[in-house]
């Protein structure tokens, strides 16, 4: 576990040696980008790539712009940014995408595993739920980035059990991390414990179920906190 995290701590010192040097230039492109886009520079077209993870993931974007009054609609307007699979990529791209705080109000920001969408349908997460933990409006930037460093660093206990991240920035903040089997509540609560610990989190994280969520939409229930 230490040399995993040793790994990355290395790396984002690296990273940010260039990305100090460039902050304002990256702001002002980032300012200027849509939603969910990324800026195309030599950050992500020629980062070298020299720490493999051990799963491939995609980050995927839904504009809060896009109407979604059905299933369907929901659907269409989810669309896949990037696809990633080593450490110095990831970087490359975290330090050139929007962060929520940056989004608007109703856009939702995903990191899933590559080949699972994120999508209650997707048969890896249809058994499944999502532990969630909830921030003020601009609050949530570093627990979403440590939430991403968890998850592909491989620091969960029972990270096979994790499908991928999402941040849904509404009135409040929201991270949640989907599930794969939400009968296994000793795998929910382990990763519920440690993901508070990663994020410094002091209030309770809840798990919903998906099918409870699709049952009762606003008024799903919690089935369990951590």
């Amino acid at each position: 576990m230490a040399e995993k995290s040793g790994k990355f701590e290395t790396e984002q010192a690296k990273q940010n040696d260039d990305v100090n040097s460039r902050a304002t230039n990256d702001e002002n492109e980032r300012d200027d980008l849509e939603e969910g886009e990324i800026a195309v520079n030599d950050d992500v077209s020629k980062a070298v790539m020299h720490h493999p993870l051990q799963h491939s993931w995609t980050f995927w974007f839904r504009s809060s712009s896009a109407k979604s009054s059905t299933e369907a609609d929901w659907e269409r307007s989810l669309r896949p940014i990037h696809t990633f699979s080593h450490v110095e990529v990831f970087w490359s791209l975290y330090n050139n995408i929007r962060h929520p705080s940056q989004l608007t109000t109703g856009a939702d920001l995903h990191c899933f595993k590559n080949h699972i969408e994120p999508k209650w349908e997707d048969p890896l997460c249809a058994n499944g739920g999502k532990l969630t933990a909830t921030f003020q409006k601009g609050k949530s930037d570093n627990a979403w980035m440590n939430s991403l460093l968890a998850m592909i660093g491989e620091q969960f206990d029972h990270g096979n059990e994790i499908c991928g991240a999402v941040v849904n920035v509404r009135r409040q903040e929201r991270i949640s991390l989907w599930i794969k089997n939400a009968e296994n509540k000793a795998a929910q609560l382990s990763i519920g414990e440690q993901w508070k610990g990663f994020i410094a989190y002091n209030e309770q994280i809840v798990f919903q179920s998906h099918d409870e969520s699709r049952r009762s939409d606003r008024n799903a229930k919690n089935k369990y906190t951590a």
